[in-house]
């Protein structure tokens, strides 16, 4: 896993960045992709930990997870068991691709302790398919092809985020476990159900999404009653990585309009 600047903290086997005071606002807790982590949100966290929201970061066990769990309701089955064991009574769920689909089925299962839903390039309806089989390991250059259709800019394909993915794809537990995650996020499609959602819901899409593309977005707009919609040009599948200053702008906004804010407005 990446660095990351902020301090990673244990609880009763959960490990987590919990960040910014704590105050009667609901916690924000930003859930990973499935090939992403904590540094993804390095950004995010910083400004709302700045602008005086309480932020959590769980590490979600895609890889870990006994097989038989290995699927988008056992990653909501274990954030659930995460906002427990931290005695989180109220939040706003904020995720990214497949993080995105577990804060779905996150607020569909418990919605009376969700405040507010943030989605950026979400699956759940329907994914654009990037490749077949298992991927090739070893094999850097389609390895590096594949990590790049995520971003608008190549640059953000580093070597770091290549030898992750390389470590990945040569274990067989892990590389299992992700192809078995990678259908359960087909199978445990949410469209029949995007109409229960209530409470307010920002959708931050980048314009440039390959993987999740524009109409994704717009379909999600038109399922979800209270949502919102704001497009990103020149960006991919993950906004905060590549345009964080204009991702954390929208999301604050949203913020301070339906959960409140502590701070003065910007």
């Amino acid at each position: 896993m990446p660095n990351t600047q902020y301090e990673i903290r244990e609880k009763d086997g959960f490990r987590f960045i919990d960040e910014g005071p704590s105050s009667d606002l609901p916690t924000i807790v930003l859930l990973h992709g499935m090939l992403g982590d904590l540094s993804n949100w390095t950004s995010t966290v910083g400004d709302l930990a700045g602008h005086q929201y309480r932020v959590v970061v769980p590490v979600l066990p895609v890889y870990a997870l006994p097989m038989k769990q290995t699927s988008v309701q056992g990653l909501a089955d274990y954030v659930h068991a995460f906002i427990s064991a931290i005695n989180l009574d109220s939040v706003t769920l904020v995720g990214n691709s497949l993080g995105g689909q577990v804060a779905i089925l996150y607020a569909l299962t418990y919605p009376e302790r969700v405040a507010a839903l943030i989605l950026s390039g979400s699956s759940g309806l329907y994914e654009v398919e990037m490749g077949t089989g298992t991927p090739r390991r070893r094999d850097r250059e389609y390895i590096r092809e594949r990590a790049a259709v995520t971003f608008y800019e190549p640059r953000h394909v580093t070597d770091d985020l290549i030898d992750e993915m390389v470590d990945i794809i040569n274990d067989r537990a892990r590389v299992a476990r992700l192809i078995k995650m990678a259908r359960s996020t087909k199978a445990e499609t949410v469209a029949s159900r995007l109409s229960e959602i209530a409470v307010p819901t920002l959708l931050v899409w980048g314009r440039n999404d390959l993987i999740t593309p524009s109409d994704v977005a717009e379909e999600f707009r038109e399922r979800i009653q209270s949502s919102e919609l704001h497009f990103i040009d020149e960006c991919g599948h993950a906004p905060m990585i590549e345009h964080p200053e204009t991702f954390n702008l929208i999301m604050l906004r949203f913020l301070r309009e339906t959960i409140g804010t502590e701070t003065v407005a910007i």
